[in-house]
């Protein structure tokens, strides 16, 4: 499950490497990202997961989320537990969680951008906030690429995404592997050492080389790490 600022492209680093190591793997955009168009009525993240797992006829699954897809992973599992084996969370975010000012800001200078009509500028903003130093010039244009083609589906739509409610963490039944950068935002490095502590039969790494999208800045190493996590012992 993606982050808001990428689409389901981002996994291309784990895809094959995760195949390969005899996992079934599916990856989807949300709504208003990638190749799936902006709602027309109401709905959660968390709902369309399990449509489409669903449809899938997949009954139980490992989650693996990053950022927005962490915190969409967090609400399935705490809603639906039974039906997640094991959760990776990357830089997750966290229902419920109430922004520091660092975060205000760049909100405040991504909105104030977009309302000027720089989507350009805006698209930048994101590049140069999530991503590392250990991000390559390639990635940083495949993250702008995402970002634009994700301002490009939302600018115009109505926001339908409907609010989530109560979780009870702790009604996670899955091992969960909770990932932070330590070049990060302090908001994802607080929040990993809260999920640690909230989700039963979590442990913590965290990277101190990464920023916010850890599986893109060094592909290989992260990729190493899920498959390690996802190998049932």
């Amino acid at each position: 499950l993606h982050s808001g600022v990428c689409d389901r492209r981002m996994w291309d680093p784990q895809w094959s490497a995760l195949a390969q190591a005899r996992h079934r793997v599916v990856r989807g955009d949300f709504r208003g990202f990638g190749d799936t168009p902006a709602a027309t009525q109401p709905y959660t993240d968390s709902a369309d997961v399990r449509d489409l797992m669903d449809t899938l006829g997949i009954e139980r699954a490992a989650l693996v989320g990053s950022s927005h897809g962490g915190r969409v992973s967090l609400e399935f599992a705490a809603r639906w537990p039974d039906r997640v084996s094991a959760l990776a969370l990357l830089c997750s975010g966290r229902p419920g969680h109430e922004r520091s000012p660092e975060l205000r800001a760049f909100g405040a200078q991504e909105d104030e951008l977009l309302d000027a009509g720089d989507v350009a500028g805006a698209v930048d903003l994101n590049v140069r906030i999530w991503l590392g130093p250990e991000a390559t010039g390639e990635v940083r244009e495949q993250v702008r690429q995402m970002q634009q083609r994700a301002f490009d589906l939302q600018l115009e739509a109505a926001d339908l995404a409907q609010p989530v409610p109560d979780l009870d963490l702790s009604a996670i039944t899955a091992r969960s592997l909770v990932v932070s950068g330590g070049k990060d935002l302090p908001d994802f490095r607080q929040i990993a050492a809260e999920l640690t502590e909230l989700i039963p039969h979590a442990s913590h790494v965290e990277l101190p080389w990464a920023a916010h999208l850890p599986s893109l800045e060094r592909p290989a190493e992260v990729t190493a790490l899920l498959v390690d996590f996802l190998t049932v012992r």
